[in-house]
């Protein structure tokens, strides 16, 4: 298994796995349950640059040609910047005027998504892709890692507490309470 950054002819695996994150989130994005629609809206903004789903924002995990799984993650600092691409569309596409509470700030590089294909999950690739995240962004580079999980997904906060997380507060986003986790440099794993 490599991890490797992301290109845009990777837009399919990593509308999906984004979908096994926040399918919720996303039909509420484009106002109705349709996963062809959803797929479809994300893989738009995965092929291109310079907003918050970007395929330049993403490293998968690839084995044998296949994409196992996938982050997507920017600097919580340019949020707002890499998001209004994204609440444009849904304005002039979706008739909808969409307002999102920050779920980052500056001072953290943010981890919005993290999926992992269903036939490969219970393998370690999550685990594999925190672990070379935290080297890159924590050990390497000295920054704050951060997530939201879901209260509802345990077997998610298991998983992130057990690679180093630790919780740091809790977040509402569109109606939905979370739990803000973090790992930063200089701590001990």
């Amino acid at each position: 298994m490599i991890i490797r950054k992301a290109t845009p002819n990777d837009a399919e695996p990593i509308a999906n796995h984004i979908l096994l994150a926040m399918e919720d989130m996303v039909y509420s994005y484009i106002g109705q349950k349709d996963y062809q629609l959803a797929k479809d809206f994300l893989m738009r903004f995965i092929k291109r640059e310079n907003n918050q789903y970007a395929h330049e924002n993403c490293v998968v995990a690839e084995d044998e040609g296949q994409v196992m799984g996938s982050v997507n993650l920017y600097d919580g600092a340019r949020l707002k910047e890499l998001r209004q691409p994204v609440i444009d569309y849904i304005r002039k596409h979706y008739n909808k005027d969409l307002h999102l509470e920050d779920e980052t700030h500056a001072g953290e590089i943010y981890i919005d998504s993290l999926g992992v294909s269903p036939i490969h999950q219970g393998k370690g690739v999550g685990f594999k892709m925190l672990n070379f995240l935290i080297g890159e962004v924590v050990i390497k580079n000295k920054q704050t890692l951060g997530l939201l999980v879901d209260e509802h997904h345990p077997n998610a906060k298991k998983l992130y507490l057990k690679v180093g997380f630790k919780t740091v507060g809790k977040k509402i986003l569109l109606g939905n309470s979370f739990e803000h986790l973090q790992i930063k440099a200089g701590l001990k794993l």
